[in-house]
């Protein structure tokens, strides 16, 4: 992880996101996630950081805290995780989620929580290497048509 700095995300970090995701999902991404990200900069709640090497972002992670959520103490979540293809295998994402992790410690919360599609195996693989185990919720979905 040569010259790799973690730092708060900010709102102009936004368009470079959007480009590692849809680099990552192979999928375009536009103006909502954009939009989301930007707002999730704005937000002092959460834990939001990316990785930036030679002044280029390489890496980010989108958390935030969870307050009265079905019983829960307060607690955080993790929604999104990215790095660059290129550089993934580097420990960019470990290094993300320490600064997140310490984040929370700093602040009392003791618990985070995320989510991984069962068949997204090199993410389940990466939360496990983070000490990430099952918890006892289980996903639930309702599509509307």
């Amino acid at each position: 992880m040569d010259n790799v700095r973690i730092r708060a995300l900010a709102v102009e970090d936004a368009p470079e996101i959007v480009r590692i995701y849809s680099a990552i999902t192979r999928k375009p991404a536009g103006d909502e996630l954009r939009e989301v990200i930007e707002d999730h900069a704005r937000r002092r709640d959460g834990a939001c950081f990316v990785a930036e090497q030679d002044d280029r972002i390489v890496g980010f992670m989108i958390s935030t805290i969870l307050t009265a959520g079905f019983g829960l103490a307060k607690s955080a979540w993790i929604s999104t995780i990215g790095v660059r293809p290129d550089q993934m295998g580097r420990g960019i994402g470990a290094s993300l989620a320490a600064a997140v992790f310490e984040h929370y410690r700093a602040q009392g919360i003791d618990t985070v929580y995320t989510s991984v599609r069962w068949d997204s195996t090199d993410l389940l693989s990466f939360f496990k290497t983070l000490g990430f185990d099952r918890s006892n919720f289980i996903n639930l979905r309702k599509v509307l048509v």
